[in-house]
């Protein structure tokens, strides 16, 4: 019985912890879900090395033990001091790189438990064939597990994990300017050359350093658009992650102004809210937070943007994502009354699900849409003519510029990769973004 004592004891903290976790996190079902496997998978891990860890010195075995268990007692650790001060008074870098290294040093540690569970699968085969054959193994005797699979676990676990810490040291802030040509068949003669910058997924709530994201604004001061869309998420839990953050977004400029629209993490349904009265008011404070940059929020709504006798619209819609994950507040119908006579309407849409489900299909007189959201997975490849991450098993559309085929004159989508970070505070191969798009009449040069 006593043997069983300890994994129970561990299974059932276990369930504490993630039930603790899901009270102040309702939206990360599905991730604290995954959270509980992890900690029961390390557990099993745990188990399957303590023999060697004993076999060490004492110095030597509790630093691999403590190592080991790190992530587990931070997390514990944060939950400890989430009692006391609230999470969103938290210090910001603080939490950040806390999170991600916890979630790293978890993923890191799938490869052995992939390792582990192969081996004991190999031998479970083995000990079903000697058994069938007659020929198990003498008394005393075990069908060990393969050592080489074990260690190719462990080795590809501690690649991973200093790949990831890459990520965050070198590539987490190395913005990426993508220039896009886009032509088009209707666009007024005033607007030939017009530059668009757009940036996307800022996620102040992890963004860990002020003086990078004011460089990423003077980049896109340097490349003097003409006007600036900023395609949702810029906070992660509530509108006070911005908080510190406004006299660096000040600095943005552009002479037809810069437009903003909601993303999924910008309405505050990731954390559990004491009232109603509360909730509505962090989006009061969102709708101020944005007055106080000279942004313009469109909410289902549109504004136009003159050049002596031509104009274009600049439509808005709240976030709208095909996963019922997420909120479904977009209105096209609504955003684009009263521009139906226009030449020209461009879209911003936080989540391209929406142009792959509803613009593409009903609203084929929306030119180009522009939108953000899957930060391009963060992780992934581009280079040597391959582009592919493993958000593309989410979204079809999912970084880049794509035409709709049924659409004739071409109608066009652009999901940029975003700037910041959400889970995981690094990106490889999948850089952060800015945007530079310059419309032109087609059959121009």
């Amino acid at each position: 019985m006593k043997k069983f004592l300890a994994p129970l004891l561990f299974v059932a903290a276990a369930i504490t912890l993630i039930t603790i976790l899901g009270a102040f996190f309702p939206k990360y079902a599905g991730t604290l879900a995954a959270l509980f496997i992890f900690l029961i998978a390390d557990g099993y891990l745990w188990y399957s090395v303590r023999g060697h860890v004993r076999k060490l010195n004492k110095v030597a075995g509790f630093a691999v033990t403590g190592l080991y268990w790190l992530p587990v007692a931070l997390l514990i650790s944060i939950m400890i001091y989430g009692s006391f001060v609230t999470f969103l008074d938290w210090n910001l870098p603080l939490r950040t790189y806390v999170q991600s290294f916890i979630l790293v040093f978890f993923l890191a540690k799938v490869f052995p438990v992939e390792a582990l569970l192969t081996a004991d699968l190999t031998r479970g085969v083995r000990w079903i064939v000697s058994s069938i054959s007659g020929k198990r193994p003498e008394p005393g005797k075990k069908i060990m597990r393969n050592p080489a699979v074990l260690v190719s676990g462990w080795v590809l676990g501690a690649l991973f994990f200093i790949l990831m810490a890459s990520g965050t040291l070198f590539w987490q802030f190395d913005f990426s300017v993508n220039r896009q040509e886009i032509r088009l068949d209707e666009l007024p003669p005033a607007f030939d050359g017009l530059t668009i910058v757009q940036f996307s997924d800022v996620h102040l709530g992890s963004w860990g350093s002020k003086q990078k994201l004011l460089e990423a604004m003077q980049t896109i001061n340097g490349l003097k658009p003409d006007v600036i869309f900023f395609t949702g998420d810029m906070f992660n839990y509530c509108t006070a992650d911005g908080n510190g953050f406004r006299d660096i977004l000040r600095v943005l400029h552009a002479p037809f102004g810069i437009y903003a629209i909601m993303g999924n993490h910008d309405y505050g349904d990731y954390i559990n809210w004491p009232s109603v009265a509360a909730k509505k008011k962090n989006i009061d404070d969102l709708h101020l937070f944005y007055q106080s940059l000279g942004w313009k929020l469109l909410l289902n709504s549109h504004d136009i943007l003159r050049r002596g006798s031509d104009s274009i619209a600049v439509i808005g819609v709240e976030n709208w994502g095909s996963s019922h994950r997420f909120q479904r507040f977009g209105d096209v119908a609504k955003a684009i009354r009263g521009t139906e006579t226009m030449a020209i309407q461009l879209l911003l849409s936080h989540d391209p699900s929406h142009w792959d489900s509803i613009v593409s299909k009903r609203f084929r007189n929306i030119d180009v849409t522009f939108s953000g959201h899957t930060h391009g997975g963060q992780v992934g490849i581009n280079c040597f003519g391959i582009h592919w991450s493993p958000i593309t098993w989410a979204y079809r559309e999912w970084c880049g510029l794509y035409a709709n085929p049924a659409s004739s004159p071409p109608q066009y989508l652009y999901v940029n990769q975003g700037l910041g970070n959400i889970g995981y505070s690094g990106r490889i191969g999948i850089l952060p973004e800015i945007t530079l798009i310059t419309l032109k009449r087609a059959g121009q040069k």
